[in-house]
């Protein structure tokens, strides 16, 4: 067994993620999730109990050099709340526990990489090693010898790699790494931690002793010695295909970064992790869900009468896989789709008085889906499939923030009437909780599927305790929109494909 992971309530260490879209919390619970990082926002989430902290950065969104800026924001607020509160209160913190960061991206590697950790190492570093580790286990993303495999296939061979602006040509995370960086750092330089290592780092059975040695655990002596030793600026390439591998690691991690590291390693380290969602999982112990996927399902608005309010469904997304999730919910009878047509709204946003034609046809797209309810439908708002060509990537995400803040907008007039809403893609969550619904933070319930995270909208929002599933572009079959979709509309049809 490993050390648990205390909150700074008892003097453990603190995660902070900052997370590039807001499904990057779908292995935990219990957490807040800021979609804002005001002063004391950011003091209320470093003051919350659990040992995880996320904030939506939504990096993914924006241009290379707004997301570093954005990053660095975060972080210089980030610093001066967590000195304000460790010394109002020094009880909730260890002396000298640094935090521990996590840039939470994609476990399909689209992103601004390394622009993100770079910022982070200017405003929190300097760091002794960097650890990339993108495997995601619950989506089938797992990482050996170095290379990352989606489903057991390279990564880079999927359509994931093709995306027009974080796209890539190897799945060897060491060549990658030099790629993204312009050959800075080079692939030969890049360090691994292997699968036998990770293994042998926590046998069966093995016990750890208050100071972290265990007791016939020379797999984890050795672990602890070769990352005590690491080169400052190292990167290291993460494998991992069991949750028990990453445990390893978030053990040894947690000794090292410890003050009392300094008595036998001469200081504690500081780590930064570039992650998907499996590694904070290993970096933290958490205790079971407290709801099932019924129970989340029960979470669904009622309307005066004690009778669940509709649903709603939105899809943003507009890979492959989500293409053959919305095809295979639409064929529900139950189901009524409102497509907005990308290249009209394009064209009108390029066009004469566009927000005037855009507000009538919003009024037009409102009234479709307010006849879907009327009629006892769940209304599905997707967008029209395929990606409009855009003349330079500073064109597609604008378009794609109109877009999403579009669907927010629709979402948001309806909101008071619903019972549920799933959101499918990064951005259109993002958008829809912090603007449609006006939430500063959401309160993570779990994981109606996996990888599948509800959350609750706060008092501040223009609906309290409203469940959001979010529902990243990148996961599941095809069916799984589908069986969220049944989940949410009738508790009963839990585990119906």
């Amino acid at each position: 067994m490993v050390p648990r992971a205390l909150g700074p309530q008892d003097g453990g260490m603190k995660v902070v993620v900052l997370d590039d879209d807001p499904t990057g919390s779908q292995t935990v619970h219990g957490c807040p999730l800021l979609l804002r990082w005001d002063g004391p926002s950011l003091r209320r989430g470093l003051a919350h109990p659990s040992p995880l902290l996320f904030v939506l950065a939504n990096t993914r969104a924006l241009e290379p050099a707004a997301a570093a800026a954005r990053v660095a924001e975060i972080c210089r607020a980030l610093k001066q709340q967590w000195a304000a509160l460790t010394t109002a209160e020094p009880a909730l913190v260890a002396q000298a526990q640094p935090l521990l960061i996590v840039s939470r991206g994609d476990s399909t590697l689209r992103g601004h990489f390394p622009l993100e950790a770079e910022a982070l190492e200017a405003e929190l570093g300097p760091f002794d090693a960097r650890f990339l580790v993108p495997a995601f286990l619950p989506g089938g993303r797992t990482t050996v010898n170095g290379v990352h495999l989606l489903h057991g296939e390279p990564v880079h061979t999927t359509p994931f790699a093709r995306d027009r602006l974080f796209g890539y040509q190897t799945s060897d995370l060491s060549a990658w790494i030099e790629a993204k960086t312009g050959g800075r750092v080079t692939a030969a330089a890049v360090q691994r931690l292997g699968l036998a290592e990770l293994d042998a780092a926590q046998p069966d059975g093995t016990q750890l002793d208050a100071s972290g040695v265990g007791v016939d655990g020379a797999g984890f002596e050795a672990l602890l010695g070769r990352l005590a030793q690491l080169e400052p600026g190292a990167w290291v390439v993460v494998d991992a295909q069991r949750p028990q591998q990453l445990e390893a690691l978030g053990a040894a991690v947690r000794l090292l970064v410890a003050p009392a590291a300094a008595e036998r390693w001469g200081r504690p380290r500081r780590f930064l992790f570039q992650a998907a969602a499996s590694m904070i999982n290993g970096l933290v112990t958490l205790p079971p869900q407290p709801l099932d996927a019924a129970g989340l399902a029960g979470l669904r608005r009622l309307d005066g009468t004690g009778r669940p309010r509709p649903g709603l469904v939105l899809v943003g997304s507009h890979v492959p896989l989500a293409d053959a999730q919305l095809e295979c919910l639409l064929a529900e009878a139950a189901c009524h789709g409102v497509e907005i047509d990308v290249p009209r709204l394009a064209r009108v946003l390029e066009g004469p008085a566009p927000q005037e034609l855009l507000a009538s046809l919003e009024l037009v797209w409102l009234q479709q889906l307010r006849c879907a309810l009327a009629a006892g439908r769940t209304p599905v708002l997707w967008s029209s499939r395929g990606e409009l060509h855009c003349r330079s990537a500073a064109e597609r995400r604008r378009l794609g923030l109109e877009l999403a803040a579009l669907m927010a907008r629709l979402a948001a007039a309806l909101a008071p009437e619903l019972g549920y809403l799933i959101s499918k893609g990064g951005i259109t969550s993002q958008t829809l909780l912090a603007d449609g619904l006006g939430c500063t933070a959401v309160a993570l319930q779990g994981q109606l599927l996996p990888g599948l995270s509800l959350v609750l909208t706060g008092p501040e929002a223009l609906v309290s305790g409203l469940p959001v599933l979010t529902f990243p572009g990148n996961l599941g079959e095809a069916h799984t929109l589908n069986q969220a979709w049944r989940l949410l509309q009738s508790p009963d049809s839990a585990g119906v494909a």
